[in-house]
C-alpha cells in the first residue's frame, strides 16, 4: 500500500457527508499501530482500555498519564496518518477544567496525538469547553463509560429506559454545544443511537455495540482478534482468532524445544574452523 495523505478532521466530515461510514479502532503498540496504517483505518484510539488489554487490570482505573503518553507516542510512530486520539485516564480531568487542559495538552504536545477523549455528559461540559477553547480536537464518550462503571451498575446496557434515554441524548447535545467534534456512543440501543446521530449538527457519531446508525464504528482491536482471555463480549465481532492462532503456535514452540527440534541449523550461526581452532589454541 501506498503511503496515504494525513486524516484530518475535514477528511472525517468529508466522510460524513458523503454518508460513508468512518472506521476505528484501539491500538496500544507500534507493530500493530503499523498493521492499522496499513489497512487504512481512519481513527485510531489509544485506549485507557490498555489497563486492561495489556496492563492485565480489572478496570481502566490504574491507568496513569504517563502510562498513556508512552503507549501513544509508540502507536504515533507505527500510524503516522490516522486520525489519533488519546484517552484521558481517570482522573486526569475530572478534578478540574484546568487539569483537563493541562493533560490533554500533554497528549498533543508529547505523543503528537490529533485529539482526545473523555467520559461524561453534561456534568463535564466544561471541561469539554475548556479543552477544545484551548484548541485541542475533543471527542466525548456516552452511554458504558468505564471509567464509571460501579457507578451505572457494571458493564451493561446503558439508555434502556426512557428516562436514562433522555439523559444520554441531552448528555450528547451538551457535549456537542461544547465543541466536541465527535461523540463515542458504547453500549447503547441502536434507536437511542439513531436518534442522537440524526439529531448530531456539528459533530460525529461513533458506535461501539450500538448498532448500525452511527456515523462509524469502533471497536475493541484484542477483543476482533480473539486476543483478551478474560471474556469475549457480545458486541464484539471477532473477524479473525489470532489469539488461537498464537496460542498454538507457542505450544508447538515450548514441545519442539523440549524435543529438541528447535534450534535446526539454519536457526544459528556458525564460526569458521580456522578461527575456532585458534580460540582453542588462546584458551589453551
Amino acid at each position: 500500500m501506498t503511503e496515504r495523505k494525513k486524516v484530518t478532521l475535514r477528511t472525517l466530515f468529508k466522510k460524513v457527508a458523503e454518508n460513508e461510514p468512518v472506521t476505528f479502532l484501539t491500538c496500544y503498540d507500534y507493530p500493530t499501530a503499523h498493521f492499522q496504517e496499513q489497512a487504512g483505518v481512519d481513527m485510531i484510539l489509544v485506549g485507557d482500555s490498555l489497563g486492561m488489554t495489556m496492563l492485565g487490570f480489572d478496570s481502566t482505573l490504574p491507568v496513569t498519564m504517563d502510562d498513556m503518553i508512552r503507549h501513544s507516542q509508540a502507536v504515533r510512530r507505527g500510524s503516522p496518518n490516522a486520525w489519533l486520539i488519546g484517552d484521558m485516564p481517570y482522573m486526569s480531568y475530572q478534578p478540574s477544567v484546568e487539569s483537563a487542559i493541562r493533560n490533554a495538552g500533554r497528549f498533543m504536545a508529547e505523543a503528537g496525538c490529533d485529539a482526545i477523549k473523555l467520559e461524561g455528559g453534561t456534568e463535564m461540559a466544561s471541561r469539554m469547553a475548556g479543552i477544545t477553547a484551548a484548541g485541542i480536537p475533543a471527542m466525548g464518550h456516552l452511554g458504558l463509560t468505564p471509567q464509571s462503571v460501579s457507578a451505572l451498575g457494571g458493564f451493561r446496557l446503558q439508555g434502556k429506559g426512557a428516562h436514562q434515554a433522555k439523559k444520554i441524548i441531552d448528555d450528547a447535545k451538551a457535549l456537542e454545544q461544547a465543541g466536541a467534534f465527535a461523540i463515542l456512543l458504547e453500549l447503547v440501543p441502536d434507536r437511542l443511537c439513531q436518534l442522537i446521530t440524526e439529531r448530531a449538527e456539528d459533530c460525529f457519531i461513533i458506535g461501539l455495540g450500538a448498532g448500525p446508525h452511527a456515523h462509524g464504528q469502533l471497536l475493541i482491536y484484542h477483543d476482533m482478534f480473539g486476543l483478551y482471555p478474560k471474556f469475549k463480549p457480545r458486541m464484539a465481532k471477532v473477524f479473525a482468532e489470532a489469539g488461537e492462532i498464537i496460542l498454538n503456535g507457542l505450544k508447538q514452540y515450548v514441545q519442539e524445544v523440549t524435543d529438541h527440534q528447535f534450534p535446526q541449523p539454519e536457526n544459528w550461526f556458525g564460526m569458521p574452523d580456522e578461527e575456532y581452532d585458534e580460540l582453542i589454541t588462546m584458551l589453551e
